[in-house]
């Protein structure tokens, strides 16, 4: 297995945009409700995973589309 594939975060070369998206997804996951822990969090369920990064994408997409039209 290569070892791109360990972290999830591991295509994120940048520490500081690694940190980044950590902190946005831990917010995203507070605004559903979703408990995170340091670490592992193997044991969200699917609809538990899928809705944070869901919401992710979403707010991406609209912080995308207020940029251009600025």
């Amino acid at each position: 297995m290569p070892s791109s594939s360990k972290n999830s975060n591991s295509g994120i070369s940048v520490p500081e945009a690694k940190e980044a998206m950590k902190q946005f997804k831990e917010e995203v996951a507070s605004e559903l409700g979703v408990n995170l822990k340091d670490g592992y969090n193997g044991d969200l369920t699917s609809r538990e995973a899928g809705s944070i990064g869901g919401e992710m994408v979403k707010k991406m997409i609209m912080r995308q589309e207020e940029q251009m039209k600025n």
